[in-house]
């Protein structure tokens, strides 16, 4: 663009140089002795002034004639000018000034002297011209380049706010399997939202058919471990202590198993329930005491329990049983002779803890059964089980479940909830 208006401005000098040339000529002529004579020199002050800048020439063969700002100075003589038309030229000149040079050979006189016409500017003036328009270019383009940068994020900013919604549903899709994206997104956005909806709808239904397909299992299960029940008290009643007692062990863990299949279904009823429900956690913790204290290993243990009647949690009461439930158990089991369950609310938050005074369990250990992909034969039929299945629960519920030291010395389980308003 300053390359562009560099010729702008030369084709402009070279115009007034031009109109200054046709003035400088109008009167012209040539006296008896081969003089040049001119009635009206150009009116520009600058031909007066030595080494401004701006200078005109006469010139013939024998003699010259030039503006008083050359002083003793001439301008280049030309090999190209003609009589054709005004040629332009660039070139150095006197005062070691870059001159543009206009100039035409014009004869007066028919068949007399040809004259040579020169009229010449310093093309500073032109370079400076340049470069205060480059600087002004500059500064309005980068003006011009910040408002669009900031048009464009603007523009971008809102085009890209619809999927900035659909990224959150797409958060809530992930914990929800029967949530679905709104259907009043933007129409240049509807397909894809379409297409994720039909994805889920697709999912929804395999996950379904294959928490039917395990609790059809689990139940049908549970006939044959009865029977295998049956048949292990027979054989201890027969003498067979030995194959009785393995015959248990395999049961027992065929058993939790199955219940832990069972929960993983409750886990997913719970998971896709989209109603926020609100239970007291004391009578849920009396009713699972009441369960744990009829068991054998149960009747042996003190429950204390310091959970205050106004506290509440977000679950189901059932869905609280569940999780107290293994909670609770694995306590009992694994305790010397006490278990522990205390409880405390906020306004927005509430808390839950068992705890017991048995052998605990390490932070890597700890970690290990809590893990949702360890196997059924890296952990205990009970503790690995019941805690990877309190884990899901409490997440389904939306809570946090850490595992600890107790104060009793053996294991703490914390729950966390944080309560909407």
């Amino acid at each position: 663009m300053t390359l562009l208006f560099e010729r702008y401005i030369e084709r402009r000098v070279e115009g007034e140089l031009t109109r200054d040339a046709r003035q400088l000529i109008a009167d012209l002529s040539i006296d008896a002795a081969g003089g040049l004579v001119i009635g009206n020199e150009p009116t520009d002050p600058r031909f007066r002034d030595p080494r401004s800048g701006l200078y005109w020439a006469l010139s013939t063969a024998g003699h010259e004639l030039k503006s008083r700002s050359l002083w003793d100075e001439r301008l280049p003589a030309s090999d190209l000018a003609d009589a054709d038309d005004w040629s332009t030229r660039v070139v150095k000149g006197p005062f070691d000034q870059q001159l543009l040079i206009v100039e035409r050979l014009v004869q007066p006189r028919r068949n007399g002297a040809k004259v040579l016409v020169q009229l010449a500017v310093d093309h500073a003036t032109v370079r400076d011209a340049r470069r205060d328009f480059g600087l002004d270019l500059a500064t309005y383009l980068l003006l011009l380049w910040l408002i669009l940068a900031g048009a464009a994020w603007v523009q971008v900013e809102l085009g890209l706010r619809p999927l900035a919604r659909v990224r959150r549903e797409l958060e809530l899709l992930k914990s929800n399997p029967a949530a679905r994206l709104r259907a009043d997104h933007p129409a240049e956005i509807q397909p894809l939202t379409d297409a994720i909806n039909e994805l889920a709808e697709a999912r929804e239904k395999d996950l379904a058919a294959a928490r039917r397909r395990a609790a059809d299992l689990a139940h049908g299960l549970k006939t044959p471990l009865a029977a295998l029940s049956a048949g292990s008290r027979r054989a201890r009643e027969a003498g067979a202590i030995d194959e009785a007692e393995g015959l248990d062990r395999a049961i027992a863990t065929a058993t939790a198993a199955v219940n832990a299949e069972l929960a993983r279904s409750r886990v997913a009823t719970i998971r896709n329930a989209v109603q926020r429900v609100r239970s007291p956690a004391l009578p849920v913790i009396e009713q699972v005491i009441g369960v744990v204290e009829r068991t054998d290993f149960g009747a042996e243990r003190v429950f204390e329990v310091e959970v205050p009647e106004s506290l509440v949690v977000p679950a189901a009461p059932e869905d609280l049983a569940e999780l107290l439930g293994a909670l609770i158990e694995n306590a009992a089991r694994f305790s010397r002779r006490r278990v522990k369950i205390t409880g405390e609310g906020a306004p927005t938050a509430c808390r839950l803890a068992i705890e017991d005074d048995g052998p605990g369990l390490g932070p890597q250990r700890a970690e290990q059964v809590l893990s949702r992909r360890g196997r059924l034969d890296e952990a205990d039929s009970s503790t690995g089980l019941g805690l990877s299945i309190a884990r899901e629960l409490v997440e389904a519920t939306r809570g946090q479940i850490t595992l600890g030291a107790a104060t009793l010395g053996g294991l703490r389980v914390q729950i966390d909830w944080t309560l909407g308003h």
